[in-house]
């Protein structure tokens, strides 16, 4: 009974653990892992081995790297920047380095962000559980494939959209 109890203790408290990330400390590090990405109506329609490094800035208190790798380094390398704008609101920015700033927010224990670019929209999620990142981008288009209801003031218009794809990975701290 004693062993049960204790068990069932180190469970608990590595749950309250994985609740109640630090962002960004819990994100700092060199994950690895496959990128799947699908379209409506496929399987897997690609896979890509996928990196996300993230690591303290030394001379910039508060800002980190964010760099995206796709297949190897020399293929698709994005190193971006990880930068506070209202940390007590869990607001930063991914910088791009190229004028592009997307504004991505800390909550529920995910960072998560939507953008629009070129036509389509994409909603982006990256969370920490049992150890391993997680990560899913949603693509949907900008403009409305049609609007429903709006035929009263008790049912307002509805506009629905086009999934275009979804993308998810599990990656291992290295």
């Amino acid at each position: 009974m004693r062993v049960l109890l204790i068990a069932c203790m180190l469970l608990l408290l590595q749950q309250i653990k994985s609740q109640s990330l630090s962002f960004p400390q819990s994100f700092v590090g060199n994950w690895k892992g496959v990128l799947q990405l699908y379209k409506a109506g496929k399987d897997t329609v690609q896979s890509v081995a996928m990196e996300l490094r993230v690591q303290a800035i030394g001379t910039t208190p508060g800002q980190y790297t964010w760099n995206l790798i796709y297949g190897k380094p020399t293929e698709d390398n994005r190193p971006y920047l990880l930068k506070p704008v209202n940390i007590t609101k869990g607001h930063w920015i991914i910088d791009e380095i190229n004028g592009i700033v997307l504004d991505q927010y800390w909550m529920a224990n995910r960072f998560t962000g939507v953008f629009a670019v070129q036509g389509t929209t994409i909603v982006n999620s990256y969370w920490i559980e049992n150890e391993e990142l997680h990560i899913e981008f949603i693509s949907f288009s900008t403009k409305p494939r049609v609007t429903t209801g709006g035929n009263s003031a008790e049912i307002p218009p509805v506009d629905s959209y086009d999934t275009r794809g979804y993308q998810k990975a599990v990656l291992k701290k290295q």
